[in-house]
């Protein structure tokens, strides 16, 4: 059963619209909140007049500090050169708002149409001040500065790696590639935009929202509120989409607590998609200079990177943390580099701040490590994918030189896959093809490494309900990855009762005792790890009451297939029956528990490394500039795979999302005003089915030894590995006329100004 297709079993109730979103739970009698937001980049308050506002409540920044709410925690832990400036973050602005989009007030009324009509009649008297939006430019001299504490606006500096032994390595090459490279600045851009329903019953709040964890933003409440974890439940309902965005505390969040308290009435908010691009999170924003070495056979000496992060206006959450540590985890990507050295300088602009999108860093590194292979092989003249092959990682275990530690993998077999699938012999043919049609026609090779993990440690519970169901208690939590189809495949198969008797509990601090949450990839890993053990003591549990009821020694007796079957004489007693007998004090040996519930909690901070080669073809109208994407393949390691159809599903959304940032994706800002340019989808292209070709994903199983189920995280990897792939692709179609190196992302308006440039 783990191993074979299993279609979604949660599609039934989404494909016939019964799934249930925050939007479809919002109890009668609500009220309706919304947010004024800042129309300034960069602007003092000098006053705020709500005169005219016929709202049920209308909150301030001033109204906030009489409560005495603390600002919004950046969690983060980051080893930092110096120190890390985490600027206070309030929910609504006090006295200056610091970029477009900024929540300034919260307007509650009857409806939205009400509070927004309420909102529109506050006056706000702002001082414009000076902005800066990019992050090389908010670190150079003279840039105008954001705050105080943060002298040419450095949040941190950071470094990972071996200076000496890197620029030792520089000295002794035979050759140095380098370039410059900006990772541009996305948006997660989820189906269902964020929200949430804020309650106060006098004692304690509730909130259920779209999101991705529930205990971390409970902790987070908590400070911000001053008041005990416990005074707070947070639940989620299904989730339209989260990757990444949905996995933090948001001002909102903290405006709606507080109005629900003042008013004793359950306050609702649901973002527009306007909103989720001024006041949600960015992710990516890394730009700045590597280098690779290589000797004169070209074999990689050493990797040197000296990047800026841009944080935007605030530490979101996380969002030191991934520019830095995730970074620093896959840079090198799948090549065996013996020295690197990485430094990277967080920037605070009049931005949007930037947090964790799907990857995470990852998507940064390996597109940085890539781009770099790549320009190195046509400046070698080494094919693709020799040079690859000849720099991957092939010897296990293998420490990193930024101190990852690879358990195996199969870096060169993923490359030889590629190699055969992808019919480099008939890309001449198809080249002279395009190119009688006037087209450029250019075919991109491309690795990845992922370093997945997300939080460390995670919990789950088994529980046997009246109804007969088995409820499956997860910390982690499912968001659209497909896990109540692969947590009961697993169940199924630990436990050998139906798929069918199986039930998913998750995002609810009540129900839940402890969790993480999604992010990272860690789901299955970490998350599925912790069932197995909770499931583990299930089966002791009926393992002892077995050999009470057969009076014989647990150690006689084997449990397979759902039946505890003694080895000597083949007496069986089902788990069924064993469910039912542990219910009942007679059946049940002195001293143990009724029932076989069980949890458990993985203490792990084990690290899985799924990898992969890419291919894609595209085809480029030299007269328009416009870039089809014709073909992409795919060969990736995810360990042992649970349900093939559901990991094919995971890697081709990640691929549309890669692909979406090489091509058509960038959050876009006018530099002078610091106005978002790029607000909503008519100036904000997200891909569709028809910019995609099959997305073709084939497996080679490594299994990890870093958990029971031989697992590696795979809901990452395709947004990792794509954007290098396409624009190698891209850059291949291009080389014929002289253009060497462009920016993602590749749109028609950049290419065909390429193409200008050296036509002339």
């Amino acid at each position: 059963m783990i191993g074979e297709n299993r279609r979604r079993i949660e599609d039934a109730r989404f494909l016939t619209g019964q799934g249930r979103y925050i939007a479809d739970l919002v109890p009668e009698g609500a009220l309706h909140a919304v947010l004024l937001r800042s129309p300034h980049a960069h602007a003092r308050i000098l006053s705020v007049d709500t005169s005219g506002a016929r709202a049920a409540l209308v909150l301030t920044g001033a109204d906030l500090a009489a409560e005495g709410l603390h600002p919004l925690p950046c969690p983060a832990v980051v080893n930092t050169v110096g120190p890390l400036v985490i600027p206070d973050r309030w929910a609504l602005a006090r006295d200056m708002v610091r970029h477009v989009g900024e929540p300034v007030a919260c307007v509650v009324a009857e409806s939205a149409t009400a509070a927004r009509d309420a909102a529109e009649a506050i006056v706000v008297d702002y001082e414009m001040l000076p902005a800066v939006v990019d992050s090389r430019a908010a670190l150079a001299a003279g840039a105008p500065q954001l705050w105080p504490q943060a002298p040419g606006n450095r949040a941190f500096r950071f470094e990972r790696g071996d200076r000496a032994a890197t620029e030792a390595a520089f000295a002794k090459a035979a050759r140095i590639i380098e370039l410059d490279l900006v990772n541009h600045r996305v948006h997660a851009a989820p189906i269902e935009p964020r929200g949430a329903i804020a309650t106060w019953d006098g004692r304690r709040f509730d909130l259920e929202f779209s999101g991705m964890g529930v205990h971390g933003i409970r902790r987070q409440l908590a400070t911000v509120f001053g008041l005990r974890e416990d005074a707070f439940r947070l639940r989620c309902p299904d989730v339209g989409g989260g990757f990444g965005m949905k996995n933090f505390l948001f001002p909102e969040q903290v405006a709606l607590l507080a109005a629900a308290r003042r008013l004793g009435r359950p306050v609702a908010w649901i973002a527009d998609h306007t909103e989720e691009f001024q006041g949600a999170v960015h992710a990516r924003d890394f730009q700045g200079v590597a280098r690779l070495a290589l000797d004169a056979e070209g074999r990689f000496l050493a990797l040197q990177a000296r990047m800026a992060a841009d944080m935007g206006a605030y530490c979101s959450p996380f969002g030191p943390a991934v520019p830095t540590n995730s970074v620093s985890t896959a840079i090198g990507g799948i090549y065996a580099i013996p020295a690197i050295f990485l430094e990277v300088e967080g920037a605070f602009t009049n931005s949007v701040p930037t947090d964790a999108y799907r990857g995470a860093g990852k998507p940064e590194a390996n597109y940085l490590t890539e781009r770099l292979v790549d320009a190195a092989a046509q400046a070698t003249g080494l094919d693709p994918i020799e040079i690859r092959r000849r720099n991957a990682i092939a010897d296990f275990p293998y420490r990193s030189a930024t101190g990852m530690l690879m358990d195996g993998g199969r870096m060169r077999d993923n490359l030889a896959d590629l190699a055969a699938l992808l019919d480099r012999e008939g890309f001449a043919a198809r080249r002279a093809e395009s190119e009688s049609r006037g087209m450029l026609r250019g075919l991109g090779i491309a690795g990845f490494l992922e370093t997945s993990r997300g939080a460390p440690h995670e919990w789950a519970a088994v529980r046997f309900a009246p109804d007969g169901m088995v409820d499956l208690c997860i910390g982690t939590q499912n968001n659209g990855q497909g896990l109540e189809t692969s947590f009961t495949q697993i169940a199924s198969a630990w436990l050998g009762l139906e798929e069918s008797r199986f039930r998913l509990v998750q995002a609810d601090t009540d129900r839940i005792g402890f969790g993480n949450g999604h992010g990272g990839a860690r789901s299955l890993h970490v998350g599925a790890t912790a069932l197995v053990l909770a499931m583990d003591k299930v089966i002791d549990k009926a393992r002892t009451i077995a050999a009470h009821l057969l009076q014989v020694s647990p150690e006689s007796i084997e449990f397979a297939e759902g039946c505890f079957t003694v080895t000597a004489t083949g007496a069986a007693l089902t788990l069924d029956a064993l469910i039912e007998a542990s219910r009942d004090p007679q059946d049940v040996p002195e001293g143990m528990e009724l029932g076989l519930d069980a949890e458990a909690m993985n203490l792990s901070d084990l690290v899985t490394f799924p990898s992969g080669a890419h291919c894609a073809e595209v085809e480029v109208d030299p007269e328009t500039g416009a870039v089809t994407l014709v073909r992409y393949q795919a060969v990736d390691d995810y360990g042992a795979l649970v349900n093939p159809l559901l990991t094919t599903g995971q890697v081709q959304g990640g691929l549309a999302q890669g692909i979406g940032q090489a091509l058509l994706e960038r959050i876009a800002y006018d530099p002078a005003s610091g106005q978002l340019l790029s607000a909503s989808f008519m100036d904000y292209c997200l891909p569709r089915a028809a910019d995609l070709p099959d997305l073709e994903v084939a497996f080679g199983e490594a299994p990890t030894q870093s958990n029971p189920l031989g697992v590696k995280g795979v809901g990452q990897a395709g947004a990792i590995a794509a954007p290098q792939t396409v624009m190698h692709a891209v850059l291949d179609a291009l080389r014929p006329l002289g253009i060497a190196h462009v920016q993602m992302p590749a749109t028609a308006e950049s290419i065909w100004q390429a193409i200008r440039a050296v036509r002339g």
